[in-house]
Formats: C-alpha cells, sequence, structure tokens
C-alpha cells in the first residue's frame, strides 16, 4: 500500500489509541464507542465535531481549511476546519459528516469516515472531536454559505507535514502551536489537529497535542 494512500490514511488512523474527554469526569481516557455520542453541555464544555478532510486535488493529497466568515461572532475571520457543535443526539462522526456538507458542499457517507483523533479542550469551552474524512475529488473553486464561510482552501498535505514553530507566550506555561498556512500561520486548536494528523495518518505515529496552546486572541 502506498504511502499517502487512502489505505494507508485509513490503517494509520484506525491503529491510533485515541484519547478522548470523558463527559462528566473532567479528565481524558480511551476512546468509546465509534457511535458514542457527547450530548448538551457537561462542566461548561460543549461538544462539537470537526472533518479533517482529506480530497484529491491536482497531483497529490490536500485538506479543506475553510477561513470563517467576518461577521460570524465567534472567531470571525479566522481559518478552521469545517466543524461545529453538535446537535442534540447527533453522533460525533454524524456531525462532522453534516458540517462539512454544509460549509464545503463535499457530501460522503459514513463509509468516507476513516477514524477519529484525540480530542481537543479549547479555551472558548468546546470540546473538538476530529474525524477524518476522504473527501475524494473537489473542485478547487467550492464556494461555501456566505454568512458561515468566506473561502475554502484546498491546502496540499505536504504544505503541513513540516516541523511547527512553538511560541512561548507569559500568559500560559505551554507552547502555541502554528503551522504554515499561505504565507502566514495556522494556529490551535486547528493546528494542533492538522499536526496530529500529519503524525498520525501520514506517518503511523502515536503523538498526542491536547497540551499544545491556542494564541490568546482566540481564547474567547
Amino acid at each position: 500500500m502506498a504511502a499517502g494512500s487512502r489505505e494507508a490514511i485509513a490503517a494509520n488512523v484506525a491503529g491510533f489509541r485515541r484519547v478522548e474527554v470523558r463527559w462528566g469526569e473532567g479528565s481524558a481516557g480511551v476512546a468509546g464507542p465509534a457511535g458514542s455520542r457527547g450530548e448538551g453541555s457537561v462542566g461548561g464544555l460543549r461538544p462539537a465535531s470537526v472533518a479533517v478532510c482529506v480530497v484529491e486535488a491536482g497531483d497529490g493529497l490536500s485538506l479543506l481549511i475553510t477561513r470563517r466568515a467576518a461577521t460570524l461572532r465567534n472567531h470571525a475571520g479566522q481559518w478552521a476546519l469545517p466543524g461545529g457543535r453538535r446537535d442534540p443526539g447527533e453522533t460525533i462522526d454524524g456531525a462532522a459528516l453534516r458540517e462539512l456538507r454544509e460549509e464545503t458542499g463535499v457530501t460522503v457517507g459514513p463509509d468516507a469516515v476513516l477514524g477519529r483523533l484525540d480530542d481537543y479542550v479549547t479555551r472558548s469551552g468546546f470540546v473538538m472531536s476530529p474525524v477524518v474524512v476522504w473527501g475524494g475529488r473537489v473542485s478547487p473553486d467550492m464556494t461555501g454559505p456566505a454568512a458561515e464561510v468566506a473561502q475554502i482552501h484546498v491546502i496540499p498535505l505536504a504544505d503541513f507535514d513540516v516541523p511547527p514553530r512553538l511560541l512561548r507566550i507569559p500568559e500560559s506555561p505551554n507552547p502555541v502551536i502554528q503551522l504554515p498556512l499561505l504565507g502566514r500561520w495556522l494556529h490551535a486548536p486547528t493546528a494542533a489537529i492538522v499536526y496530529q494528523f500529519c503524525q498520525v495518518g501520514l506517518h503511523g505515529r502515536e503523538l498526542r497535542v491536547a497540551h499544545f496552546e491556542q494564541p490568546v486572541f482566540a481564547w474567547k
């Protein structure tokens, strides 16, 4: 199986020992069943799903990264993975596929889900559950709903599969993680999730990223 192929990524993600936030305990533990639900709000944290969507574009594989609309109340204008808060009764995978469809138009079924990465607790009070999805071949000219998505970027995986930049800030003992993106920098939580995907999905390494910090402007 070719490195960086759907089969190789699926095998690497399937063999990854995911760490999840256990609702009601405020701590992390081994992942539960694939269809487990994260409903409601526990301990002030709200469940969200994001799609780490691998697509075929040009001669290689890429990830879908959105630029949030400037009019949004939270995190306006920031780069993000397609995703959002889970509806009551919605599964982690189901929410990721719904958000992917609503924000980018990429419509795939449950068989496109390759697995999950570690939960990431954001400073704004969300538990983000990343779902790795195979999106297939897409157009580089995709557009999303203007009220939510300003732009959709198709970024080659090779651009992200690099050592991250780690910065120290006085507000936290943990390093802020950054990855290069279009001449600027991608920050956590998206940078942390993408970095973990590259290490796990492309290289089969077990690496944790929950300790990586977000920039202070993203704490609200």
